[in-house]
């Protein structure tokens, strides 16, 4: 697959594309003879695991990392799970808060929503 197809595939910009590779977020892109961009399913699956990633907050430096890890070989998996553990750990933080925030806001609406069918608004 071309860069404009993935692109187009994933919903992401070209210049996204780009920038992981260029960073190192995802290994090198396999390219043709000519060096043009010619992405196989193995760096689909990078690029999948990279978007999942960065929708989840892992942080970029985070990502680098693990596909640095990933290059030198299976005598990383125990750093690789390290990484990964904890930053699941962090996701679990991420939905406690969100789940506290939640909480309070369905508090408050239910409050304005009694509010508007008895006309009195009570925090009691």
């Amino acid at each position: 697959m071309t860069v404009k197809e993935v692109s187009e595939k994933y919903k992401i910009t070209q210049d996204t594309l780009r920038y992981y590779e260029r960073v190192g977020m995802i290994p090198e892109v396999t390219r043709t003879s000519g060096g043009i961009r010619s992405y196989q399913q193995k760096d689909l699956d990078w690029v999948e695991l990279a978007i999942c990633m960065r929708s989840a907050g892992l942080p970029v430096e985070v990502m680098i990392q693990y596909v640095q890890l990933c290059k030198e070989g299976e005598s990383t998996i125990p750093a690789r799970l390290e990484l990964l553990q904890k930053q699941r750990e962090a996701l679990h933080m991420q939905r406690e808060q969100l789940d506290t925030t939640l909480d309070r806001l369905n508090y408050k609406i239910k409050k304005y929503e009694k509010a508007i069918d008895t006309g009195k608004l009570n925090w009691d």
